[in-house]
């Protein structure tokens, strides 16, 4: 009996499906953290920016492929947890926080 031949690469619309189910659980736990949302979301995101690295590397996947992998995943999730710390750190630097 032979198996069948899975697909080595997953298609772009499941990579997305999987990005977006992940990114609704890591807003479900930050919604949990003790250091408040922001720093609790921009800190799971920087960790999965790691981990998305490491897989990828582990999975030796292209850096620029034509279908969406862990490497685009890992740059979204960086590029989220930049612009969600500079929203944690706009309220200090526009001096609204030392108003209140």
């Amino acid at each position: 009996m032979q198996l069948p031949d899975f697909p080595q690469k997953l298609g772009s619309v499941q990579v997305l499906i999987r990005f977006g189910v992940r990114l609704l659980v890591l807003i479900v736990f930050a919604m949990f953290g003790s250091i408040g949302f922001g720093r609790s979301l921009a800190a799971l995101l920087w960790m999965s920016t790691i981990l998305g690295a490491v897989v990828a590397v582990i999975r030796r996947e292209p850096p620029l492929d034509t279908i969406l992998n862990h490497w685009d995943e890992a740059v979204t999730y960086a590029a989220m947890c930049m612009l969600v710390s500079g929203f944690n750190q706009a309220p200090y630097r526009s001096g609204l926080m030392r108003r209140l």
